[in-house]
């Protein structure tokens, strides 16, 4: 069974990265053209002397669309595996809602929460030199908040009994944003943008960053949780199967 749930999601995954693809190119790719240009006429762009490695049309094209099908196929997978370990086991929730709270506290943890402490920068945003530091501080946002969203989800699991299933979450939850409101406010604040970028355009660009997520997570998150459904409901009339 948790190999067929791994491959749908994987399935799922692959949806999602290609409805991804397609909301770059709509909505990223030419904010990154804006960016470039301004980086080439800042004089911040790499030495016209050395050779182009990628070229621009690849980057946007056949690199882009497999990158968000890789990471969508690889998001699906872990998001199936840790639903096998969950589903009938620690939760009483239905196929379909198990998998989409999942997918969206997973979103919440790894991508909204330190997104909105290190948003993505378009080019020409952020000092070569600090791309290191800068790296660091995102993973020790994205750990850190992973790890208080499972202590919250241990939390609320351990109230349910006393508080009820409703009362429970709502404690978990707000002891996980006031955690959170904590460590955002000792991590260290990171503003590079450069004199004369377009606020209008950074808002846009990180916007944009953030929506390529959600089409990725929403996707998997709900084609996933159909696609287990099916399996998992239709497992049990097989007298030779087990869940």
């Amino acid at each position: 069974m948790t190999g067929k749930l791994l491959l749908r999601g994987m399935i799922a995954g692959v949806v999602g990265g290609l409805l991804a693809f397609l909301f770059a190119r709509l909505y990223g790719e030419p904010l990154i053209d804006v960016a470039i240009a301004f980086e080439e006429h800042a004089g911040a762009a790499h030495d016209a002397a050395e050779p182009e490695m990628v070229s621009r049309a690849t980057q946007a094209g056949l690199g882009l669309l497999t990158g968000v099908v890789v990471y969508g196929a690889a998001l699906g997978g872990i998001l199936a595996l840790a639903f096998a370990v969950v589903y009938g086991r620690f939760s009483r929730l239905g196929v379909r809602a198990l998998a989409a709270i999942m997918a969206l506290s997973g979103f919440v943890a790894v991508i909204l929460v330190p997104v909105v402490k290190y948003p993505a920068n378009p080019p020409a945003v952020g000092a070569a030199d600090t791309i290191g530091d800068r790296t660091q501080l995102f993973f020790i946002m994205l750990l850190v908040s992973l790890a208080l969203m499972i202590a919250a989800f241990a939390l609320a699991r351990r109230m349910r009994p006393r508080l009820g299933a409703w009362n429970a979450a709502i404690v978990a939850g707000l002891a996980y944003v006031l955690a959170i409101a904590v460590v955002m406010a000792l991590l260290p604040e990171v503003n590079e943008v450069p004199d004369g970028f377009s606020a209008v355009l950074l808002w846009r660009f990180r916007l944009a960053a953030l929506g390529l997520q959600a089409v990725i997570w929403a996707t998997v998150g709900l084609l996933f949780g159909f696609l287990a459904e099916r399996l998992v409901l239709g497992a049990p009339s097989k007298p030779d199967r087990r869940v």
